[in-house]
Protein backbone atom coordinates (compact mmCIF):
# COMPACT_ATOMS: atom_id res chain seq x y z
CA UNK A 1 0.00 0.00 0.00
CA UNK A 2 1.04 3.94 -0.87
CA UNK A 3 -0.34 7.02 0.03
CA UNK A 4 -1.20 8.89 -3.15
CA UNK A 5 -2.69 12.13 -1.86
CA UNK A 6 -3.24 14.00 0.95
CA UNK A 7 -6.26 16.05 0.84
CA UNK A 8 -7.24 18.95 3.41
CA UNK A 9 -11.50 19.36 3.11
CA UNK A 10 -13.12 22.14 4.08
CA UNK A 11 -16.87 21.00 5.24
CA UNK A 12 -19.19 23.86 5.59
CA UNK A 13 -22.56 23.56 7.24
CA UNK A 14 -25.29 24.97 9.54
CA UNK A 15 -24.84 24.26 13.72
CA UNK A 16 -27.12 24.55 16.44
CA UNK A 17 -25.79 25.43 19.00
CA UNK A 18 -27.29 23.91 22.42
CA UNK A 19 -28.86 27.41 24.98
CA UNK A 20 -25.70 27.63 27.30
CA UNK A 21 -25.98 30.19 30.13
CA UNK A 22 -23.32 33.09 29.96
CA UNK A 23 -19.92 32.34 31.43
CA UNK A 24 -16.44 33.10 32.41
CA UNK A 25 -12.93 32.56 29.96
CA UNK A 26 -10.25 31.16 31.82
CA UNK A 27 -7.25 33.70 33.18
CA UNK A 28 -4.23 34.13 30.03
CA UNK A 29 -0.85 34.60 30.32
CA UNK A 30 -1.51 38.05 28.69
CA UNK A 31 -4.14 39.73 31.37
CA UNK A 32 -0.95 40.89 33.58
CA UNK A 33 -1.30 44.05 30.91
CA UNK A 34 -5.03 45.40 31.45
CA UNK A 35 -5.64 45.44 27.62
CA UNK A 36 -5.70 42.32 27.52
CA UNK A 37 -7.61 41.46 30.72
CA UNK A 38 -10.55 43.58 29.80
CA UNK A 39 -11.47 41.00 27.31
CA UNK A 40 -14.11 38.23 27.73
CA UNK A 41 -15.30 35.69 25.71
CA UNK A 42 -18.94 37.23 24.14
CA UNK A 43 -21.88 34.70 25.23
CA UNK A 44 -22.19 31.97 22.54
CA UNK A 45 -24.48 32.73 19.49
CA UNK A 46 -27.87 30.33 20.11
CA UNK A 47 -29.76 28.75 17.18
CA UNK A 48 -28.68 28.06 13.68
CA UNK A 49 -24.93 29.64 12.93
CA UNK A 50 -22.70 28.69 9.92
CA UNK A 51 -20.00 26.08 10.95
CA UNK A 52 -16.55 25.19 8.93
CA UNK A 53 -14.29 22.56 9.80
CA UNK A 54 -10.85 21.05 8.62
CA UNK A 55 -10.36 17.30 8.17
CA UNK A 56 -6.94 15.88 6.56
CA UNK A 57 -7.75 12.91 4.76
CA UNK A 58 -4.82 10.33 3.47
CA UNK A 59 -5.74 8.70 0.43
CA UNK A 60 -4.06 5.43 -0.43
CA UNK A 61 -3.91 2.97 -4.37
CA UNK A 62 -5.85 0.81 -2.20
CA UNK A 63 -8.55 2.96 -1.72
CA UNK A 64 -8.23 2.62 2.24
CA UNK A 65 -8.38 5.86 3.84
CA UNK A 66 -7.14 7.46 7.01
CA UNK A 67 -9.48 10.45 8.49
CA UNK A 68 -8.86 13.06 11.16
CA UNK A 69 -10.28 16.02 12.46
CA UNK A 70 -11.45 18.64 13.08
CA UNK A 71 -7.87 20.55 12.59
CA UNK A 72 -6.81 23.66 12.83
CA UNK A 73 -5.57 26.51 10.27
CA UNK A 74 -2.03 26.12 11.57
CA UNK A 75 -2.27 22.77 11.25
CA UNK A 76 -3.15 22.38 7.27
CA UNK A 77 -0.70 24.94 6.40
CA UNK A 78 2.40 22.53 8.30
CA UNK A 79 0.39 19.47 6.29
CA UNK A 80 0.05 21.27 2.96
CA UNK A 81 3.64 23.05 2.94
CA UNK A 82 6.01 20.35 4.26
CA UNK A 83 4.27 17.33 5.26
CA UNK A 84 2.22 16.05 2.32
CA UNK A 85 5.49 16.29 -0.57
CA UNK A 86 7.46 13.33 2.46
CA UNK A 87 4.63 11.15 2.31
CA UNK A 88 3.23 10.93 -1.11
CA UNK A 89 4.61 7.51 -2.05
CA UNK A 90 4.92 6.15 1.21
CA UNK A 91 3.77 3.26 3.55
CA UNK A 92 0.97 4.31 5.66
CA UNK A 93 1.15 1.44 7.56
CA UNK A 94 4.57 2.05 9.11
CA UNK A 95 3.65 4.59 11.38
CA UNK A 96 6.46 4.14 13.32
CA UNK A 97 9.02 4.97 10.48
CA UNK A 98 6.60 8.11 9.31
CA UNK A 99 6.44 9.29 12.72
CA UNK A 100 10.41 9.62 13.32
CA UNK A 101 11.69 11.13 9.88
CA UNK A 102 8.58 13.38 10.01
CA UNK A 103 10.02 14.38 13.74
CA UNK A 104 14.05 14.70 11.78
CA UNK A 105 12.26 17.04 8.83
CA UNK A 106 12.56 20.51 10.23
CA UNK A 107 15.24 21.83 12.53
CA UNK A 108 12.37 23.99 14.31
CA UNK A 109 10.17 20.46 14.41
CA UNK A 110 10.46 19.13 17.55
CA UNK A 111 7.53 21.47 19.40
CA UNK A 112 5.11 23.82 18.40
CA UNK A 113 3.15 24.76 15.26
CA UNK A 114 5.09 21.79 13.10
CA UNK A 115 4.96 19.38 15.84
CA UNK A 116 0.74 20.40 16.02
CA UNK A 117 0.80 19.24 12.42
CA UNK A 118 2.81 15.91 12.76
CA UNK A 119 0.08 15.09 15.51
CA UNK A 120 -2.42 15.15 13.28
CA UNK A 121 -1.19 13.39 10.03
CA UNK A 122 -0.01 10.63 13.18
CA UNK A 123 -3.56 10.05 13.99
CA UNK A 124 -5.12 9.59 10.49
CA UNK A 125 -2.09 7.39 9.68
CA UNK A 126 -3.61 5.56 12.68
CA UNK A 127 -7.41 5.39 11.40
CA UNK A 128 -5.79 4.47 8.00
CA UNK A 129 -4.03 1.93 10.02
CA UNK A 130 -7.33 0.37 11.99
CA UNK A 131 -9.48 0.71 9.01
CA UNK A 132 -6.89 -1.98 6.88
CA UNK A 133 -7.29 -4.53 9.85
CA UNK A 134 -10.96 -3.39 9.86
CA UNK A 135 -10.26 -3.06 14.31
CA UNK A 136 -10.44 -0.20 16.51
CA UNK A 137 -6.99 1.85 17.10
CA UNK A 138 -7.55 0.30 20.59
CA UNK A 139 -7.25 -3.20 19.70
CA UNK A 140 -4.08 -2.49 17.80
CA UNK A 141 -2.29 -0.71 20.88
CA UNK A 142 -3.51 -3.91 22.90
CA UNK A 143 -6.75 -3.62 24.22
CA UNK A 144 -8.99 -3.28 25.28
CA UNK A 145 -8.16 -2.75 29.12
CA UNK A 146 -11.98 -1.70 29.50
CA UNK A 147 -15.27 -0.89 27.87
CA UNK A 148 -14.98 2.22 28.70
CA UNK A 149 -13.36 5.02 30.20
CA UNK A 150 -14.55 7.34 32.91
CA UNK A 151 -14.51 11.18 31.58
CA UNK A 152 -14.12 14.14 33.52
CA UNK A 153 -16.17 17.21 33.19
CA UNK A 154 -14.06 20.26 31.94
CA UNK A 155 -16.09 23.04 32.34
CA UNK A 156 -14.63 25.90 30.72
CA UNK A 157 -17.07 28.89 29.71
CA UNK A 158 -19.55 28.03 32.89
CA UNK A 159 -19.75 30.81 35.21
CA UNK A 160 -17.65 31.01 37.91
CA UNK A 161 -19.93 33.19 40.23
CA UNK A 162 -19.83 30.54 43.29
CA UNK A 163 -23.32 30.28 44.02
CA UNK A 164 -23.86 29.18 40.21
CA UNK A 165 -20.66 27.20 39.64
CA UNK A 166 -21.63 25.06 42.73
CA UNK A 167 -25.30 24.44 41.42
CA UNK A 168 -23.60 22.98 38.01
CA UNK A 169 -21.20 21.40 40.10
CA UNK A 170 -24.25 19.34 42.20
CA UNK A 171 -26.60 18.79 38.26
CA UNK A 172 -22.93 17.13 36.98
CA UNK A 173 -22.02 15.17 39.75
CA UNK A 174 -26.00 13.93 39.68
CA UNK A 175 -25.29 13.28 35.56
CA UNK A 176 -22.43 10.72 37.17
CA UNK A 177 -19.14 12.28 36.50
CA UNK A 178 -16.58 11.18 39.12
CA UNK A 179 -14.80 14.49 38.77
CA UNK A 180 -14.64 18.08 37.56
CA UNK A 181 -12.05 20.55 36.63
CA UNK A 182 -13.07 24.47 36.57
CA UNK A 183 -11.27 27.60 35.23
CA UNK A 184 -10.21 30.35 37.29
CA UNK A 185 -10.45 33.83 35.53
CA UNK A 186 -8.18 35.64 38.07
CA UNK A 187 -4.31 35.84 38.03
CA UNK A 188 -1.64 38.56 39.22
CA UNK A 189 -3.15 41.39 37.13
CA UNK A 190 -6.30 41.21 39.02
CA UNK A 191 -4.95 42.17 42.54
CA UNK A 192 -6.12 40.89 46.40
CA UNK A 193 -9.54 40.97 44.92
CA UNK A 194 -8.97 38.21 42.29
CA UNK A 195 -6.92 35.94 44.73
CA UNK A 196 -10.59 36.11 47.00
CA UNK A 197 -12.75 35.66 44.19
CA UNK A 198 -10.16 32.24 42.97
CA UNK A 199 -10.47 31.06 46.82
CA UNK A 200 -14.32 31.99 46.97
CA UNK A 201 -14.79 29.27 44.07
CA UNK A 202 -12.95 26.73 45.48
CA UNK A 203 -13.91 26.51 48.85
CA UNK A 204 -17.76 26.83 47.58
CA UNK A 205 -17.19 24.48 45.48
CA UNK A 206 -16.06 22.22 48.01
CA UNK A 207 -18.31 23.08 50.07
CA UNK A 208 -21.19 22.00 47.51
CA UNK A 209 -19.23 18.67 46.10
CA UNK A 210 -17.90 17.11 49.62
CA UNK A 211 -14.60 16.98 50.96
CA UNK A 212 -13.35 13.68 48.57
CA UNK A 213 -15.12 14.65 45.50
CA UNK A 214 -12.31 14.95 42.92
CA UNK A 215 -11.92 18.60 41.84
CA UNK A 216 -9.59 19.75 39.49
CA UNK A 217 -8.63 23.46 38.68
CA UNK A 218 -6.76 25.02 35.94
CA UNK A 219 -4.79 28.60 35.32
CA UNK A 220 -3.96 28.37 32.04
CA UNK A 221 -0.47 29.28 32.47
CA UNK A 222 -1.74 32.50 33.71
CA UNK A 223 -0.27 33.07 37.12
CA UNK A 224 3.57 33.51 37.57
CA UNK A 225 5.58 32.09 40.49
CA UNK A 226 4.71 34.75 43.41
CA UNK A 227 1.14 34.33 42.50
CA UNK A 228 0.82 30.64 42.47
CA UNK A 229 2.70 30.10 45.34
CA UNK A 230 0.22 32.21 47.93
CA UNK A 231 -2.39 30.56 46.09
CA UNK A 232 -1.77 26.76 46.45
CA UNK A 233 -1.06 27.64 50.22
CA UNK A 234 -4.59 29.07 50.19
CA UNK A 235 -5.62 26.11 48.67
CA UNK A 236 -4.45 23.31 50.75
CA UNK A 237 -7.23 22.94 53.02
CA UNK A 238 -9.59 22.21 50.27
CA UNK A 239 -8.37 18.91 48.64
CA UNK A 240 -7.61 19.65 45.24
CA UNK A 241 -7.11 16.78 42.64
CA UNK A 242 -4.74 19.18 41.12
CA UNK A 243 -3.95 22.69 40.30
CA UNK A 244 -2.83 22.98 36.28
CA UNK A 245 -0.38 24.76 34.31
CA UNK A 246 -0.46 27.56 37.18
CA UNK A 247 2.89 28.21 35.13
CA UNK A 248 4.25 27.99 31.19
CA UNK A 249 5.53 24.19 31.13
CA UNK A 250 8.85 24.96 30.07
CA UNK A 251 9.34 26.64 33.41
CA UNK A 252 10.66 23.64 35.22
CA UNK A 253 12.58 25.12 37.66
CA UNK A 254 9.55 27.71 38.86
CA UNK A 255 7.47 24.71 39.15
CA UNK A 256 10.08 22.12 41.29
CA UNK A 257 9.73 25.41 43.56
CA UNK A 258 5.52 25.33 43.57
CA UNK A 259 5.55 22.05 43.86
CA UNK A 260 7.83 22.42 47.22
CA UNK A 261 5.64 25.18 48.72
CA UNK A 262 2.34 23.22 49.35
CA UNK A 263 0.75 19.61 48.73
CA UNK A 264 -1.06 20.90 46.34
CA UNK A 265 -0.93 18.55 43.57
CA UNK A 266 0.21 20.00 39.66
CA UNK A 267 -0.36 19.30 36.53
CA UNK A 268 0.92 20.71 32.81
CA UNK A 269 1.96 19.04 29.46
CA UNK A 270 -1.19 20.00 26.58
CA UNK A 271 1.61 22.80 25.71
CA UNK A 272 4.19 20.42 26.28
CA UNK A 273 5.75 18.26 22.94
CA UNK A 274 7.36 14.77 22.83
CA UNK A 275 8.79 12.48 25.27
CA UNK A 276 11.66 14.23 26.13
CA UNK A 277 9.94 17.06 27.45
CA UNK A 278 7.64 14.95 29.51
CA UNK A 279 10.83 13.30 30.85
CA UNK A 280 12.31 16.46 32.04
CA UNK A 281 8.95 16.96 34.18
CA UNK A 282 9.36 13.60 35.41
CA UNK A 283 12.48 13.47 36.25
CA UNK A 284 13.01 16.67 38.40
CA UNK A 285 9.52 15.47 40.26
CA UNK A 286 8.26 19.10 39.06
CA UNK A 287 4.28 17.66 38.30
CA UNK A 288 2.27 15.05 40.04
CA UNK A 289 -0.12 14.28 36.33
CA UNK A 290 0.82 14.97 32.74
CA UNK A 291 -1.35 15.84 30.39
CA UNK A 292 -0.16 15.69 27.06
CA UNK A 293 -2.30 16.07 24.10
CA UNK A 294 -2.40 13.84 21.09
CA UNK A 295 -3.67 16.38 18.95
CA UNK A 296 -0.22 18.73 19.57
CA UNK A 297 2.62 16.47 21.02
CA UNK A 298 2.59 13.72 18.46
CA UNK A 299 0.01 12.07 18.02
CA UNK A 300 -0.89 8.62 19.16
CA UNK A 301 2.29 7.39 18.26
CA UNK A 302 4.15 9.31 21.01
CA UNK A 303 1.33 9.53 23.69
CA UNK A 304 1.86 5.52 23.68
CA UNK A 305 5.30 6.11 24.36
CA UNK A 306 4.37 9.29 26.79
CA UNK A 307 2.54 6.73 28.82
CA UNK A 308 4.94 4.45 29.11
CA UNK A 309 7.32 6.95 30.53
CA UNK A 310 4.87 8.23 32.64
CA UNK A 311 3.92 4.55 34.24
CA UNK A 312 7.47 4.10 34.52
CA UNK A 313 7.24 7.36 37.77
CA UNK A 314 4.32 6.47 38.81
CA UNK A 315 2.81 9.59 37.05
CA UNK A 316 -1.05 9.22 35.54
CA UNK A 317 -2.02 10.19 31.79
CA UNK A 318 -4.84 12.30 31.28
CA UNK A 319 -4.89 13.43 27.72
CA UNK A 320 -5.81 17.76 27.40
CA UNK A 321 -9.51 17.14 25.48
CA UNK A 322 -8.57 19.41 22.34
CA UNK A 323 -10.55 17.00 20.35
CA UNK A 324 -12.11 13.20 21.79
CA UNK A 325 -11.29 10.36 19.56
CA UNK A 326 -7.05 9.50 19.94
CA UNK A 327 -7.07 10.14 23.45
CA UNK A 328 -10.09 7.73 24.20
CA UNK A 329 -7.99 4.84 21.81
CA UNK A 330 -4.73 5.55 24.07
CA UNK A 331 -6.82 5.49 26.97
CA UNK A 332 -8.81 2.28 25.98
CA UNK A 333 -5.58 0.48 25.54
CA UNK A 334 -3.63 1.55 29.29
CA UNK A 335 -4.08 0.53 32.58
CA UNK A 336 -6.56 2.70 34.38
CA UNK A 337 -4.02 3.22 37.03
CA UNK A 338 -1.66 4.83 34.03
CA UNK A 339 -4.67 6.68 31.72
CA UNK A 340 -7.48 7.16 34.41
CA UNK A 341 -9.77 9.51 32.86
CA UNK A 342 -10.09 11.55 29.37
CA UNK A 343 -11.28 14.66 29.33
CA UNK A 344 -14.72 15.86 27.84
CA UNK A 345 -14.87 20.14 27.27
CA UNK A 346 -18.65 20.16 27.57
CA UNK A 347 -19.25 23.45 25.85
CA UNK A 348 -16.92 22.61 23.21
CA UNK A 349 -17.59 18.80 22.28
CA UNK A 350 -20.67 19.35 20.79
CA UNK A 351 -19.31 21.74 17.87
CA UNK A 352 -16.21 19.63 17.44
CA UNK A 353 -18.21 16.33 16.67
CA UNK A 354 -20.84 17.92 14.86
CA UNK A 355 -19.76 16.91 11.86
CA UNK A 356 -19.35 13.37 12.98
CA UNK A 357 -21.83 9.52 13.30
CA UNK A 358 -21.73 8.65 15.67
CA UNK A 359 -21.22 11.00 18.22
CA UNK A 360 -19.14 9.92 21.55
CA UNK A 361 -20.85 11.53 24.47
CA UNK A 362 -20.74 10.50 28.31
CA UNK A 363 -23.03 8.15 29.74
CA UNK A 364 -22.93 7.92 33.37
CA UNK A 365 -19.65 9.35 33.47
CA UNK A 366 -18.36 7.34 30.93
CA UNK A 367 -17.60 7.05 27.35
CA UNK A 368 -17.69 4.08 25.37
CA UNK A 369 -14.82 2.40 23.60
CA UNK A 370 -16.06 2.78 20.15
CA UNK A 371 -16.69 -0.27 17.77
CA UNK A 372 -15.87 0.98 14.07
CA UNK A 373 -12.64 0.30 12.44
CA UNK A 374 -10.20 2.54 12.81
CA UNK A 375 -10.68 5.83 15.33
CA UNK A 376 -14.49 5.68 14.80
CA UNK A 377 -14.04 8.85 12.96
CA UNK A 378 -17.08 8.71 10.12
CA UNK A 379 -18.74 12.20 8.66
CA UNK A 380 -22.08 12.51 8.57
CA UNK A 381 -22.93 13.54 4.64
CA UNK A 382 -26.59 14.49 5.71
CA UNK A 383 -24.69 17.74 8.07
CA UNK A 384 -22.61 18.77 4.83
CA UNK A 385 -23.73 21.71 2.71
CA UNK A 386 -20.59 21.91 1.26
CA UNK A 387 -16.86 20.05 1.09
CA UNK A 388 -13.93 21.85 -0.87
CA UNK A 389 -10.48 21.23 -1.21
CA UNK A 390 -8.22 23.88 0.29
Amino acid sequence: MKVTNVVLWQLSGTYESPAFSTGNRQSQSGDVYPEFNARSWAKGAEGPQPIREIYVEIQTDEGIPGLFGPIDGYQADIIRRFLTPYLIGRDPLATELLYDQMLRMNRHGRSGFFMTGLSVVDCALWDLKGKAWDKPVYRLLGGPTRPEVPAYASMLGYSIEPQAAAEVALDFRAQGFRAQKWFFRYGPGDGTEGKEQNLALVKTLREAVGPFYPLMFDAFMGWDLSYASEMVKAFEPYNLTWLEEPLHPERVGAFCQLKAASKVPLATGEHVYTRWQVKELLVTGAIDVIQTDPDWTGGITELVKICALASAFETPVIAHGHSLLSALHVAGAQSPNTVPYVEYLFRHQARKQFFHKPMYVPENGSIKLPELPGLGLVLDEEKIESRVRI
